[in-house]
């Protein structure tokens, strides 16, 4: 026998164009995509690897990290440049695929969850949370007792409170809904800003406001295989409850009332989305920062490729959020060697005309195309 979820159609209905504008993109078919990415994301790892201002040549490269994968031997003076491609590059590069893929499922997420298309995975205020215990690492020396762990530790705490208080605020007597959700979100991003202001402004020591600066701007420049396990874990597992909400990410999009008709709860599944969204978020920005564009770039993209629906959807975006970061951050190294520019910077320099281009090419209209 067939349940409510079962009724859920695959495509989102498509809008009618009106007037005469732009053709509509050509869909790419899945299999075709899904290869592609999965082709170009073990690439561009091997690319985040090997590029950036020591001048390693690819065969080293490739022999180092053979070495480290195979545990194989490598000589005294080859030390320092091991440890340049093993143990910084290759996991800043793991750490970057990881970060791109989960602001990119947690914006497809975020955007059925408010029904915004301008929404991504900072309009919570979560972002902003986590500056705030990253900020106090940062200029003030908070929780220095638990050393590297401090920063990240901090980070996430912060965004638990941030995402706590948003919840508490934005939750009424009929659940979590899109627009106090959106409001809540924006007033608790401008009060969290507003104090990580004053704290880079209060800073006495100029490199902790510049360290604290390049954090808020987005960067991983401190990556280690340290911080790889708890993101990468936290974005497999909110990847997985995402995939298995497909279809009632699909009844949501086309609003409450058709949702609850096809048995589907709202109330409930934004409370489900919020919870995963903060947790998936602070995790990634206590390790990389603030990078924006990511989450609201990527999944229009998708979407103009694959369709609307979120099963789709959520099989391309997070590959794509991934390929794309790691070539962002791999920019942000080789563009002003030996400086670096915040990636943050980065993703809005390529994000702005690329989504507007994306937007000109078709009339594009969230939940159908």
């Amino acid at each position: 026998m067939a349940t409510s979820l079962d009724r859920i159609p695959a495509e989102l209905p498509r809008p009618a164009r009106v007037g005469t504008g732009p053709a509509p993109l050509r869909r790419v078919p899945l299999p075709l995509l899904l290869t592609g990415l999965c082709l170009a994301l073990p690439v561009s790892l091997l690319c985040g690897a090997a590029l950036g201002a020591s001048g390693l040549s690819w065969a080293e490269v490739t022999r180092y990290l053979w070495a480290g994968l195979t545990g194989g031997a490598i000589g005294p003076d080859e030390v320092p440049a091991y440890t340049i491609v093993w143990e910084l590059r290759l996991p800043r590069a793991v750490l970057a695929a990881v970060v791109g893929a989960g602001l990119s499922a947690i914006g497809v997420a975020v955007q059925a969850m408010v029904r915004n298309a301008l929404a991504d995975p900072f309009v919570l205020g979560i972002s902003s949370g986590a500056a705030v215990g990253a900020n106090a690492v940062l200029i003030f020396g908070a929780m220095g007792a638990l050393g590297v762990w401090a920063l990240s530790t901090a980070a996430f705490a912060s965004a638990l409170l941030a995402m706590t208080l948003v919840y508490a605020v934005a939750r009424t007597e009929r659940g979590l809904t899109p627009l106090r959700l959106v409001l809540t979100g924006t007033a608790m991003y401008y009060g969290f800003s507003a104090v990580t202001t004053f704290m880079v402004f209060a800073a006495e020591r100029g490199e902790a406001a510049r360290s604290a600066m390049m954090w808020l701007l987005g960067s991983l420049s401190g990556a280690n295989w340290a911080a790889v396990p708890i993101a990468a874990g936290s974005v497999l597992a909110g990847l997985a409850h995402l995939a298995w909400s497909a279809r009632r990410l699909n009844a949501l999009a086309m609003g409450d009332e058709t949702a609850a008709a096809l048995g589907v709860d709202p109330r409930r599944l934004r409370r489900e989305l919020f919870l995963v969204s903060a947790a998936v978020t602070g995790a990634v920005v206590a390790v990389s920062g603030a990078i924006g564009f990511v989450g609201l770039m990527v999944p229009h993209a998708a979407r103009m490729l694959v369709g609307a629906d979120h099963r789709r959807l959520l099989a391309v975006a997070p590959l794509a959020g991934a390929v794309l970061l790691i070539w962002v951050d791999v920019l942000s190294r080789v563009v002003l060697a030996p400086a670096e520019l915040p990636v943050g910077v980065l993703t809005a320099v390529i994000g702005v005309p690329c989504f507007i281009l994306l937007m000109r090419r078709r009339a594009y209209s969230f939940g159908g195309i």
